[in-house]
């Protein structure tokens, strides 16, 4: 089923748009916390969202640019603003399409459904991202986003944070790790491989994440 997330203040319209996105067969999501809609986008890893420019703390145009370091999922502004530099704005800043308040529902549902089929209608729909709870791992430029939070990896870091979110909850040897690495043709001995984990295990801390990674002696590193 497709998800579509709903960001909007409008008490009214929400009720509105979520009643005809679950009419139409779809699951409809609404962002009740204004602070957190990227990670709310993370959590519910939706396939298309509505976004009001209007917005409590950030604007729409805002949280598209957020959204859009990490995914190309199909953005719809639904806003009340009508002058020709706010839709140039908003497509600017990453939107697919912008449909002004107060709006037809047919229109609307036909612009979701006509998006939905011209992105979705390949066999990969991926995001290129990896997601583990609120932790998002971006696959093309080997970075980490947790709360809003974004920090760079390197090649060695991002591929051992890949693996252990990959398989999050079990337990992965260090044995394992280097040989991912080695195919990876990043040589890695065992003391190289602390000394990347320990540099993961920093950065992972500038974005409040230094738990993240457990260590299980003489076995190897799990996420939990």
């Amino acid at each position: 089923m497709f998800k579509i997330m709903i960001v909007e203040d409008d008490v009214r319209i929400k009720e509105i748009l979520l009643e005809n996105i679950v009419r139409w067969g779809f699951d409809g999501k609404v962002v009740e916390n204004f602070n957190e809609v990227f990670v709310e986008f993370s959590k519910y890893s939706p396939h298309l969202i509505l976004m009001d420019i209007n917005l409590p703390f950030f604007d729409g145009y805002y949280w598209c640019g957020k959204i859009r370091e990490i995914s190309k999922v199909p953005i719809i502004f639904v806003s009340s603003r009508n002058n020709n530099m706010d839709v140039i704005m908003a497509i600017n800043m990453g939107g697919d399409d912008f449909i002004q308040k107060p709006f037809s529902l047919e229109i609307l549902m036909a612009k979701i459904n006509a998006l939905i089929r011209r992105t979705y209608s390949y066999a990969d729909a991926q995001t290129n991202v990896l997601q583990y709870k609120n932790i998002v791992l971006n696959m093309k430029d080997n970075s980490v986003f947790f709360k809003d939070k974004r920090v760079e990896l390197s090649r060695n870091e991002f591929s051992i944070l890949y693996l252990l979110m990959k398989n999050n909850g079990n337990l992965i040897s260090r044995d394992k790790i280097m040989r991912s690495l080695w195919e990876d043709e990043s040589f890695v001995d065992d003391n190289t491989l602390t000394v990347n984990i320990n540099r993961l295990r920093k950065k992972l801390e500038n974005i409040e994440l230094e738990d993240l990674i457990k260590t299980k002696k003489r076995q190897g590193y799990i996420i939990l």
